[in-house]
């Protein structure tokens, strides 16, 4: 522990190979692997962006430091293996970054900083194009023996990000409308091939395009630059709001039409 009594990093990572240890540890760390601890991972990382949507950042303190918890657990396993450790991780994620930053260090090194412009003032698109730039470049040296565009893109993402994804890379391509507008015509269109299956009795069918009306919605939400998981996030809770006061409201006995009545007066009040 350090000088001031408060934990640190390395209190962090002593803490994770106690916890691993295979005589004097816990029996349930000791059992996890790098599968097991995966879906932790997504937890986490879904309650770190649930406590910051509620503005609770108490929450959102305890939050990171359960997801930092998780990266720990990883670097552990990985040192057990002697694949690399804690500092390795810090190392790369440093390095892409400053590389990822040529306007903020120009010279390619943590100490070097930019001069003249400030910040506010540098050009927001020649930035995103250097940093995808730099970011394809990064994919491809990684992966040299990619074949595929659709390589690379994480399988465990959120179903609506992959598919958002997936649609950017085909963009890559030229596998794209020119025009958001256009984008939204496949919409209607895959509305209108769900209805069509609704009207027959096979659910797997129903079931396939539901799933291109989804896609074809992701995709037209990343030609109007909207991240399609966040904004369904956003849905999700104004609708659970909104919910909240109609349960306020409700009357045993009432039917559909008081509920959607319910519904509008809550709407209202916002």
């Amino acid at each position: 522990m350090s000088t001031d009594n408060r934990y640190t990093l390395d209190d962090l990572q002593t803490l994770m190979a106690v916890l691993r240890d295979e005589q004097y540890g816990c029996p349930w760390d000791v059992a996890q692997s790098w599968r097991s601890i995966v879906p932790h991972t997504l937890e986490e990382a879904y309650e770190v962006a649930d406590a910051i949507e509620q503005g609770a950042f108490d929450d959102v303190r305890l939050e990171l430091g359960d997801l930092l918890f998780q990266i720990a657990y990883y670097a552990q396993l990985a040192r057990e293996e002697r694949r690399f450790d804690f500092a390795d991780v810090i190392n790369g994620i440093v390095a892409k970054m400053i590389a990822r930053h040529p306007h903020v260090f120009p010279d390619g090194t943590l100490d070097s900083r930019r001069h003249g412009q400030r910040a506010r003032d540098l050009d927001d698109a020649q930035i995103k194009r250097q940093w995808e730039q730099r970011k394809q470049h990064e994919e491809g040296a990684q992966s040299a023996a990619s074949v595929s565009l659709m390589d690379n893109v994480p399988h465990a993402l959120p179903a609506l990000s992959r598919a958002g994804k997936l649609s950017k890379r085909a963009a890559q391509l030229g596998f794209d409308w020119s025009e958001h507008y256009q984008t939204s015509l496949k919409v209607d269109e895959e509305l209108a091939e769900v209805r069509e299956a609704a009207q027959h009795d096979d659910p797997d069918h129903l079931e396939e395009e539901v799933g291109d009306l989804l896609f074809a919605v992701a995709n037209y939400a990343r030609k109007l630059g909207i991240d399609p998981e966040h904004a369904l996030r956003k849905a999700n809770h104004k609708f659970e709001r909104r919910f909240r006061g109609v349960e306020q409201r409700y009357q045993p006995g009432d039917q559909l039409a008081a509920l959607e009545a319910y519904w509008q007066e809550v709407k209202a009040a916002e």
